[in-house]
């Protein structure tokens, strides 16, 4: 057996007390937790009892660096991540200047290395095109040569389909992924409010759920034509959900992500009394129905669905405090994340499974990230977490500079204790 250099004793894992050998970053060996161990050299950490989990990956966030430091920036984004249970982080291309050239993807790993050189780690997502303009494909090889794990034009839907489809053409002569955000460029875009009877009632400008549909169904028809991946990023409502489905019944190659915050608040939210026109509930695409909710937690339980992730977008208080149908689109997640979607599971209403996949294996396998299943040879990637501890979401209890979330003033229940990244600690 390899020189074991940690030992993590009495820690939870699927309901059993297991102690954690690990050697060299890797796992070793995971077993029913022994009454007493000869730990030689290694060093030991006492779990106490709490719940052990593989480290998550998050492939949509937004960590504004370099251009918008003070909204957030490479060092409290990955403070964040870590806090939140996060061991890979894919961050946009949406900065100032955009990350489409290799001196920005380079900067953002150099930031990354050197304030969290234990991880977690950072894979920035390069621009499908110049500026994010749509009109010129960025310059791809050398962006994937630079370290881009993935290319997007989030936010900014490449309008032109068949420069879209040479975007993931030549994203496949690298063996890389092209990440789509779905919403039409001509229908209600960006409005932040879902069109229908609350958005009327409110008076406010709004995006039906066609807008996202319409390019979902582009997307599956094109990666269908060209035998070629497509991943769809944040789906939020049953019609693009039907399509997806539908795609992957005919063996397409399409996955998808949905976020947090669609599991758990709907568009009455925000004609609620006590939160009626709150800007921090604004996000592109926006909260939609509770039909919708229920679409993405079927999604999610049976597969359709494989990922989750944040789309953790920090927004300065003075750009959120202002009228709701100029503020910008946005939601902060990787604080609040583990925490919501680890109680959807408790309330039965995700399964373990899904939870599991949709965070650990399934993001990792498309995008060819490492990951820990607790075999021998996985990456030491995990996190002692309290299930039972509560907190509650203020701005001084999130590691993000962006506080931007509807969640504040909210209790939640479960926290991130002490987390490993390649058997090191690093909170």
């Amino acid at each position: 057996m390899a020189k074991i250099d940690l030992i993590v004793r009495r820690a939870k894992l699927d309901g059993k007390e297991v102690d954690i050998f690990v050697s060299k970053g890797k796992i070793v060996e995971v077993k029913k937790s022994a009454e007493t161990i000869d730990a030689g050299d290694a060093k030991v950490e006492e779990a106490f009892g709490l719940t052990v989990m593989a480290s998550m990956t998050d492939v949509h966030v937004h960590l504004r660096e370099p251009g918008f430091e003070y909204k957030e920036d490479v060092e409290s984004g990955l403070r964040a991540a870590a806090w939140g249970g996060f061991s890979n982080i894919l961050c946009m291309a949406n900065t100032k200047p955009v990350n489409d050239d290799d001196s920005v993807t380079k900067l953002m790993l150099e930031q990354a290395r050197k304030f969290w050189p234990k991880g977690p780690r950072l894979f920035p997502i390069g621009a499908l095109t110049k500026g994010l303009k749509g009109e010129e494909l960025a310059p791809m090889a050398e962006l994937a040569e630079a370290g881009c794990a993935a290319f997007s034009n989030d936010g900014v839907p490449v309008k032109s389909t068949e420069l879209f489809r040479r975007a993931m053409e030549y994203a496949s002569d690298w063996d890389k992924v092209v990440i789509d955000h779905c919403e039409d460029p001509y229908m209600g875009v960006a409005a932040g409010v879902n069109e229908g009877v609350v958005s009327s009632r409110l008076g406010l400008p709004a995006q039906p759920d066609m807008a996202e549909a319409l390019q979902v169904a582009r997307d599956v028809l094109l990666a269908e034509y060209l035998e070629l991946p497509i991943h769809l990023a944040h789906i939020s409502c049953r019609k693009s959900l039907d399509l997806i489905r539908f795609a992957k019944e005919r063996g397409v190659k399409v996955t998808a992500e949905t976020a947090p915050h669609y599991l758990v608040l709907t568009e009455d939210y925000l004609e609620n009394e006590a939160t009626e026109y709150d800007t921090n509930a604004k996000v592109n695409p926006p909260l939609r129905t509770l039909d919708d909710q229920n679409a993405m937690l079927e999604g999610l339980n049976d597969g359709t669905i494989d990922c989750l992730a944040t789309d953790h977008a920090p927004h300065a208080a003075h750009e959120k405090e202002t009228e709701f149908d100029v503020a910008p689109c946005g939601i902060t997640g990787l604080d609040t994340a583990l925490s919501v979607t680890w109680q959807l599971v408790k309330d039965g209403k995700l399964k373990k499974e899904a939870f599991t996949r949709a965070w650990t294996t399934a993001p990792c396998e498309i995008f060819k990230l490492p990951v820990n299943t607790f075999q021998p040879g996985d990456p030491a990637d995990f996190f002692l977490f309290d299930e039972a501890e509560e907190w509650t979401v203020e701005p001084q209890a999130l590691h993000s500079k962006g506080k931007n979330t509807p969640l504040l003033g909210t209790t939640l229940k479960g926290r991130v204790k002490t987390h490993f990244i390649q058997g090191k600690k690093i909170v």
